[in-house]
């Protein structure tokens, strides 16, 4: 999402980048007089147009994101502030749409004036008012270029296909079991909220295709137990999962006990109401329980392909308003 963002000036760099530029602007004339008026003509339009068009590029790069109940704009909102980020694209507007109007109130003042001693006090007015602007703005522009780092560090979902998330326990084997099931090696992205990247991996399924993602840090702990902005982040990763596989380690070999597994089922089924769960247990290889639940071994294979078949089964019946 960052990709195409530019870097954001301070508005110290963005005053000295149209100053420079300006400097070196010298224009001949007939005579000296109009040797001044030429060249304080070009150094203002110069310096007006180079910040003009710096501040329009920041709003037109920068993504479009309104609030809504999807995952993205829920993750922007939780990370960057949805409301403060508009805020400032705003504040480049307005400055880019005055700064555009100063400039062209001062070159129509060169072009009138007849008095030499009126071109240099016309062009340093302009750059006084330039630098001021940009002074009411300077709060704005470190937001941004701070929002351009926190997008950098988005994950890089795609919230429009259908998505199996994994819960349960560190150590019960969701990474593995996400490894096995990819089509190719898992890409692990940072995620806010969590101590480790999450492991995004794609299963395809003829033409189609589904992401399978584990979030460790955020569903391995009961949800009740989490601060606001945590509970936040779950809320958000609510609107990305179609589809929750549970994973239980039967062995307790992830330091667990299967009371605490349980109860973290328990806090995750409260949190993800009316969401498809499958429940499985893992490292079969290791231990089986008497329960009825899906046994299987990401280590060795076993039962994988009916595992695999059993989250394509709960994907392939997610439907989006473009598919029907």
């Amino acid at each position: 999402m960052a990709s195409g963002i530019p870097t954001v000036l301070t508005s110290d760099e963005l005053m000295d980048k149209a100053f420079r530029r300006a400097s070196k602007l010298h224009k001949s004339g007939a005579t000296i007089f109009d040797h001044k008026k030429k060249t304080a003509l070009a150094k203002v339009t110069a310096s007006g147009d180079i910040v003009v068009t710096t501040l329009n590029e920041y709003v037109n790069r920068f993504p479009r994101i309104e609030k809504g109940e999807d995952f993205f704009p829920e993750l922007v909102d939780l990370t960057i502030g949805i409301d403060r980020y508009k805020k400032s694209l705003g504040a480049m507007n307005w400055a880019a749409n005055k700064v555009e109007k100063l400039k062209n109130e001062c070159l129509r003042g060169l072009r009138r004036t007849k008095d030499p001693s009126n071109v240099e006090s016309l062009r340093g007015s302009f750059y006084g008012r330039l630098a001021s602007i940009l002074k009411q703005i300077s709060g704005d522009l470190e937001f941004l270029q701070g929002a351009k780092n926190m997008f950098r560090n988005l994950p890089n979902i795609e919230p429009n296909i259908a998505t199996a998330v994994i819960a349960g326990f560190p150590n019960v084997g969701k990474s593995m079991l996400v490894s096995s099931l990819s089509t190719a090696e898992p890409e692990i992205a940072p995620y806010p909220f969590t101590t480790k990247g999450i492991i995004i991996g794609h299963i395809q399924d003829g033409w189609r295709r589904y992401q399978i993602i584990d979030t460790p840090g955020l569903l391995d702990r009961s949800i009740e137990d989490r601060n606001n902005i945590e509970r936040q982040a779950v809320l958000a990763l609510k609107y990305l999962t179609h589809v929750l596989v549970f994973v239980l380690d039967p062995s307790e070999s992830c330091g667990y006990s299967l009371k605490e597994q349980f109860s973290l089922l328990d806090s995750v089924k409260r949190g993800f109401p009316g969401v498809p769960m499958l429940i499985a247990e893992s490292k079969s290889d290791m231990f089986k329980s008497d329960s009825k639940e899906f046994k299987f071994s990401a280590q060795t294979g076993e039962n994988m392909e009916e595992m695999r078949e059993n989250i394509l089964k709960a994907l392939r019946s997610i439907r989006f308003e473009e598919d029907e």
